[in-house]
């Protein structure tokens, strides 16, 4: 699987963004002292739930295929010219 450009910071924009989806759905609460990969997971799942991204298989559930797949849903979410799309 080819690495999409700007994959880190993209990861980042996306909990930055699941963070206040989470917040405004009221489906829990996301501290800035919670680690990462639990941030990833919680956003995932959530994301999957809410029917708005696609599940990964159950053997390939892992930290850096969830990381990818919430920088996916973000660069589909941000706008056309987005300096984290160049």
């Amino acid at each position: 699987m080819k690495k999409l450009k700007n994959e880190a910071d993209l990861v980042r924009e996306a909990l930055r963004v699941g963070t206040i989806y989470v917040e405004k759905r009221k489906a829990g609460k996301i501290n800035a002292s919670d680690p990462a990969k639990k941030k990833v997971e919680f956003i995932y799942r959530l994301l999957v739930h809410d029917n708005l991204i696609q599940p990964l298989e159950k053997n390939q559930e892992s930290e850096p295929n969830m990381k990818r797949k919430l920088a996916l849903w973000i660069s589909r979410q941000l706008p056309t010219g987005h300096k984290l799309l160049c």
